[in-house]
């Protein structure tokens, strides 16, 4: 059963990635319906109380903990979720999609580099070999290959508000390694969801134009539908799945997967009936390879001690 393990991780982080991929394009047909903050507030929302029923039928056991362990649980979820969340919404209002994007790019290697700091350990050359290779290919599905659009770049508001979400979601992922020693995957999960639900309205409601409930039930069939998939399976599931992730391999390998996200997120919307180019496919499988080829070395390596032994 042990040695499954990490494949079945594998697969739940593929599960995840593809779930956060696919929301991309389904959830800019949604905003056609609804404003960011009620979309944001309704998927957390609609997640946390999903996993506090899952809790109460099955009756597991609530694990008793600190003022201060709840009150680091609830910095985590706000600042990583919710923080998240709030900045990348509000920066591309002043940013476009492209700019938003390549930054998000930057995610899984200021994780791992954060990490090998606060560890004190190198990164081996497998990492860095998926890092770069990952980072290569999903600025060539972002930018359609263009290095125009690279040597355009240029920062301004919305940018460093997408940074600051994008170092958000990075501290998330290494503390939520941390707090995985302490508390199980589950209720991390639901306790970062109600922090995120509640910032979210927080901020909504100081913003005073704040009407979640009316543009929820102004909703098409197909855009209501939308909504219950991202706080659903989205959500629930590819945040329980990221967690468990990160807790069985550790931020750096983990972050790595990060990189998938937009490439499902072209898939999804090629399925969507949007077009995908040619180079756009190549990126794809270039961050692919970058993420399959470390794990075919480690296989190899073990298969090779394996035979030694015998």
């Amino acid at each position: 059963m042990k040695s499954h393990t990490p494949y079945l991780t594998f697969v739940c982080l593929l599960i995840c990635v593809f779930s956060w991929g696919s929301v991309f394009p389904i959830a800019k047909r949604v905003l056609e319906e609804m404003s960011g903050e009620s979309l944001v507030f309704w998927r957390f929302t609609i997640a946390a109380v999903t996993l506090a029923l899952y809790i109460a039928f099955t009756r597991q056991a609530w694990l008793k903990l600190s003022l201060g362990q709840y009150t680091v649980i609830a910095l985590v979820g706000v600042i990583g979720v919710g923080g998240l969340n709030l900045a990348l919404f509000n920066g591309l209002q002043h940013t476009s999609a492209a700019n938003g994007a390549l930054i998000m790019a930057l995610s899984p290697l200021v994780t791992s580099i954060v990490n090998a700091l606060l560890q004190r350990e190198w990164l081996s050359r497998q990492q860095v070999f998926s890092l770069v290779g990952g980072l290569a290919g999903v600025l060539l599905v972002i930018t359609n290959g263009s290095l125009q659009q690279l040597l355009n770049f240029s920062v301004n508001q919305g940018d460093l508000m997408v940074a600051a979400g994008m170092f958000a979601w990075s501290g998330y992922t290494i503390c939520s390694q941390r707090v995985g020693h302490w508390l199980p995957v589950l209720p991390f999960t639901l306790l970062s969801m109600i922090a995120a639900s509640v910032s979210m309205s927080v901020v909504g409601l100081g913003r005073g134009e704040f009407h979640p409930w009316q543009e929820l039930m102004g909703l098409s069939m197909i855009a209501f539908s939308s909504v219950l998939y991202i706080g659903l399976f989205a959500t629930v599931l590819g945040y329980l799945f990221w967690i468990n992730g990160v807790k069985a391999l550790g931020p750096a390998k983990a972050s790595v997967f990060f990189n998938l996200v937009p490439v499902f997120a072209a898939l999804t919307a090629l399925a969507m009936g949007q077009a995908v180019t040619e180079i756009q496919l190549v990126g794809m499988a270039i961050v692919i390879l970058a993420l399959m080829l470390p794990m075919l070395v480690n296989l190899r390596a073990t298969r090779g001690l394996v035979v030694k032994r015998c």
